[in-house]
């Protein structure tokens, strides 16, 4: 097995968008056979000890995955030395990550779909966390092959 950089996936609870990303991570990685650490945070503490939002969990479910065990978590100033990189979810949450960063981080920080934004799911309707695992999967795919272009 290949072993290759660890990712922090971030949105705004941790509850929705992140814990789908570092899921589709996982399995894209367990997939490609490739050993990584993943994990997920949040930079809001609305939530912070819970478990995933219930869509969430049930969008993963039907993907094979179970998140039930995962708790919403802060970004941490180690996280910044821990995780190779930090992708986020949208612009809001890139300004808040590159806010947080000590000025000596080691972590790359970027967006999991480049310009585009992972909408958040909280508000809508069911069908948006069905939209939102398809963002997610399709991004760590492409982030993957991105990093495995380069080892």
């Amino acid at each position: 097995m290949t072993k290759i950089p660890a990712v922090l996936c971030v949105c705004l609870g941790n509850i929705c968008r992140s814990p789908l990303a570092e899921a589709a991570l996982r399995q894209a990685a367990a997939e490609a056979g490739v050993a990584m650490d993943i994990d997920s945070a949040g930079t809001g503490d609305w939530h912070l000890g819970r478990a995933p939002d219930p869509r969430s969990i049930a969008v993963a479910k039907h993907h094979g995955i179970d998140i039930s065990g995962l708790k919403a978590r802060l970004v941490e100033p180690d996280d910044f030395y821990k995780f190779s990189h930090i992708i986020v979810m949208d612009k809001s949450n890139l300004a808040n990550v590159k806010a947080l960063a000590p000025a000596d981080a080691t972590a790359k920080i970027a967006m999991l779909l480049g310009d585009h934004e992972v909408p958040d799911p909280y508000y809508g309707p069911d069908s948006a966390f069905d939209e939102t695992w398809d963002l997610v999967n399709t991004g760590a795919k492409a982030f993957l092959a991105s990093l495995q272009s380069r080892v």
